[in-house]
């Protein structure tokens, strides 16, 4: 998927090509000529973008810039359309000029098709891996195989890259124009920061033996005590942190409910107009109350794709 009408990770020009995933002999060739993205762990899965360069661009290196040794645990992310495999290797960045060190969350809104998708998935690759040292079942340990996506223990018990789904709606009240409201939330365990207060759609996990739309209805019920109808399935992306699928949707609610929050859960929750949505989108001050003004999400986030998908081209007669 690519292309604006995509949420920001969920943009993607690679073939997978799981085929090779069991072929040594391709993946030993592959290697050699292959480009390679550097991930650090130790810096939260940071990796190096092009300074000379606007938006962004990954800095993909060979197989000879790297330690010796890399490739026994490098992994295959697939192949490029001109035909060169690419892969990732968890490493120290080297320091290169003309580069610095970036962020998913800082850069995953601003880089190509391509590059969005090489970041998030050698970035979710990577958290499993860092996650899945053991096995659940017995605490055996593990080794990576297959390319990097699977695991196996001495006994050949072998694991695979699980991703835990999530369902994150923008409720709204089905009123066209500018006076047309959505429902925001802050998160408790979000950080106070003096002066602003961040809001976002409301989400949380899908349960065992749930669908995606009764956890909808589920959460939205738990955290601000309101009833939703109409729930649309708008589009899903990876939040590789460290692994899940945000699945997207909108739904609608009456603002004449009450709002009963759930404090573990929200700590502050409330209807914002289209107008006021779109002043904040612009950098106004869209004051929250207690002399906080209004924060929306980060652009990587599906969250802010839902809020302009709601928006639907108001923002600019908001201004």
């Amino acid at each position: 998927m690519s292309g604006e009408a995509a949420p920001p990770l969920a943009r993607s020009t690679l073939d997978r090509a799981a085929h090779r995933r069991t072929d040594p002999a391709w993946l030993a060739e592959a290697w050699l000529r292959g480009r390679v993205l550097v991930l650090d762990s130790t810096a939260d899965g940071r990796t190096l973008v092009r300074t000379d360069v606007s938006p962004p661009a990954l800095v993909l290196l060979g197989a000879g810039d790297l330690p010796a040794g890399s490739e026994a645990a490098a992994m295959f992310l697939g192949v490029e359309p001109d035909e060169v495999p690419v892969f990732a290797v968890d490493v120290v960045l080297p320091e290169l000029p003309g580069t610095r060190a970036v962020g998913l969350r800082d850069v995953g809104h601003l880089l190509s098709d391509r590059d969005a998708g090489l970041f998030t998935t050698a970035l979710a690759l990577l958290n499993w891996h860092l996650r899945h040292a053991y096995t659940s079942a017995t605490g055996a340990p593990t080794e990576m195989d297959e390319a990097g996506w699977s695991r196996i223990d001495r006994n050949g018990e072998r694991i695979w890259p699980r991703t835990d789904p999530a369902m994150i709606v923008l409720v709204h009240d089905g009123v066209d124009g500018l006076e047309g409201r959505c429902l925001l939330g802050n998160n408790a365990a979000w950080p106070s920061t003096p002066g602003q207060r961040r809001f976002s759609c409301l989400a949380g996990y899908v349960e065992p033996g749930e669908s995606a739309e009764a956890a909808v209805l589920r959460e939205v019920r738990e955290e601000v005590g309101v009833g939703v109808e109409r729930i649309a399935y708008v589009g899903s992306q990876a939040w590789p942190f460290p692994g899940s699928l945000m699945l997207g949707f909108l739904a609608t609610a009456d603002p004449e409910d009450p709002v009963r929050l759930d404090p573990t859960e929200i700590a502050y929750a409330r209807w914002f107009t289209r107008a006021e949505i779109g002043a904040a989108l612009a950098g106004r001050t869209v004051d929250v109350g207690g002399g906080a003004r209004l924060v929306l999400p980060p652009p990587a986030s599906i969250a802010l794709f839902l809020i302009h998908k709601w928006l639907d081209g108001w923002v600019d007669a908001g201004r």
